[in-house]
């Protein structure tokens, strides 16, 4: 793809009326992408698992826990600005990819030296060369920002989708290969770097674009305000969400952090295999919608709705089976991180809803905003992880999912205020899916534990049993609060536009394969 006009302008993507087609396209390419990211993950956590002992998989968390926030610097501001900004050009571009690539190459030298301190502070002499290794990370990671961005923004999410998959399949060989001949923790270094190479590689590969020299150009300082109170928002959150590995590692050593990784990972993986391939999405789209705020506030209520159908559904069902998955795919020796995911396990389902908050702040333009709740966020969260820390890993799981259930409210809140987005239409979105999700949950328990003991002599026998219970329950629960069928049919014809959009391409060759909409609710709000 080349990004840009011989004068430098921005090529659009697709027409207006081609939007809300493209859009629910680019949606299923991104959900499609990360679902075989999923797989693939899985595959490496299965194996990996049985090569590796859990002291590996914590020293490497003790470094990456701060690692992974200088990666972000970049990847999180600048790819945002650039979606949400109505005209951008080459020169704008490559001002910012210089500013990127600068700031990467410093986080990246003065993260190596700081590996001393990594020593000191853990108390672990090896997190001083894991440390000096992984910081090729960040720098690798900032030279591929821009052309991702554009790439997003022209709406070729399947091609973003693809780079990804082949960047964590190169990832997960190496890290296997390494582990089988014995590498230990360096084998999963080794794969941290290969992901960021590839996905650089492969960005430059399919956005044909060259940066040019810096220059004074209108509009740089607006963008870089945007980019850093993104990234600042993103800081406070990231250091909200990531003190608990912290404070794991520093006050129970990398053994007992390796068990909690694991678990919190398994916690992670529900809402960031669905939610997060959607957020530049939906950043785009609901970016193109602020001429209408009354068309706004139905879009996004529409998409939250279908959210909240299948994200509590799948939290619900995670949690249930938890423990049996850990000891299923990681094997018995991990057993200590199935204990510590059922007390993850409530805050799964409203995790999939308190992430969309920042849809609505990235998408109005107003990050000062959502850098603000950040401060409520990282110190509401620290407080429960200071209350909780003499619990052990267990305490700090209690905690996390605690956090959750108190701010979701007043987020929405605050997030929807500039838009006259309240409360009440929030809630009233997503309540009855919360009250079908309790009562499955409830009488699925109730039901294993009224039957007698030893029914179920097997891990895969129980959570198949399990699931598929839940599963009937919850459903017929969502149908009777509904009185009707409606949340069912709006899930059915947004899998209908995927599959109408595939059949469309394979017509139109001609047809650009992703692009943007002003109207992707429109596919699931149909059947009120």
């Amino acid at each position: 793809m080349k990004p840009f006009d011989a004068s430098g302008a921005f090529i659009a993507a697709a027409q207006t009326g081609q939007l809300r087609r493209r859009a629910v396209r680019g949606a299923g390419a991104s959900v499609l992408g990360q679902a075989i990211a999923f797989g693939v993950q899985m595959v490496a956590t299965v194996v990996l698992a049985r090569l590796l002992a859990p002291g590996d998989v914590g020293v490497v968390t003790m470094v990456t826990t701060f690692s992974l926030l200088l990666m972000s610097f970049g990847l999180t501001g600048f790819t945002d600005a650039i979606l949400q900004r109505d005209e951008i050009d080459h020169f704008l571009i490559s001002n910012l990819f210089w500013i990127n690539v600068i700031g990467g190459l410093v986080l990246a030298v003065g993260f190596a030296s700081a590996g001393s301190l990594l020593v000191r502070f853990y108390g672990d002499p090896r997190v001083g060369g894991v440390a000096i290794a992984i910081s090729a990370t960040i720098f690798l990671t900032s030279t591929s920002v821009q052309h991702l961005a554009l790439l997003k923004r022209a709406m070729r999410f399947s091609v973003v989708s693809m780079n990804d998959v082949i960047a964590r399949c190169a990832a997960v060989a190496i890290s296997i290969l390494l582990a089988w001949r014995g590498w230990g923790y360096w084998a999963l270094v080794a794969g941290a770097i290969a992901q960021p190479l590839s996905v650089s590689v492969g960005a430059w590969l399919c956005c044909r674009w060259i940066p040019g020299l810096p220059k004074r150009v209108a509009g740089t300082d607006s963008m870089v305000r945007f980019a850093m109170h993104t990234y600042g928002r993103y800081t406070l959150n990231y250091a909200a969400r990531n003190m608990d590995n912290l404070l794991v590692g520093w006050r129970f050593g990398s053994q007992a952090l390796g068990f909690y990784k694991k678990a919190y990972d398994l916690f992670l993986l529900s809402a960031s295999q669905l939610v997060i391939p959607l957020n530049e999405v939906a950043v785009s789209t609901l970016s193109r919608s602020k001429a209408d705020w009354a068309r706004y506030r139905e879009n996004f209520l529409a998409v939250f709705s279908v959210l909240a159908f299948i994200g509590m559904g799948i939290g619900a069902g995670v949690a249930l089976v938890g423990r049996d998955l850990v000891l299923l795919l990681l094997g018995p020796k991990w057993d200590q991180s199935g204990r510590i995911f059922t007390f993850f396990g409530p805050g799964i389902g409203i995790m999939f809803l308190y992430t969309t908050h920042s849809w609505i702040h990235l998408s109005i333009g107003t990050p000062h905003r959502w850098f603000r709740w950040g401060i409520v966020e990282f110190i509401v969260t620290g407080l429960l992880f200071a209350l909780l820390l003499p619990w052990g890993p267990i305490g700090l799981a209690v905690a996390w999912t605690a956090s959750l259930w108190i701010l979701i409210v007043p987020a929405f809140w605050y997030a929807g205020k500039p838009i006259g987005l309240g409360i009440a239409a929030v809630v009233g979105a997503v309540w009855k899916y919360v009250v079908a999700c309790l009562l499955a949950s409830g009488i699925v328990l109730w039901t294993s534990r009224a039957l007698p003991s030893g029914w179920m002599q097997h891990a895969m026998e129980r959570i198949g049993i399990i699931s598929s219970m839940f599963a009937a329950l919850y459903i017929a629960a969502v149908v009777l609060l509904h009185r009707g069928l409606a949340p069912v049919k709006q899930v059915l014809v947004l899998l209908q536009e995927f599959k109408s959009s595939k059949r469309l391409q394979a017509r139109m060759p001609g047809v650009a394969t992703d692009a943007v909409t002003d109207d992707v609710a429109a596919s699931v709000s149909t059947p009120r």
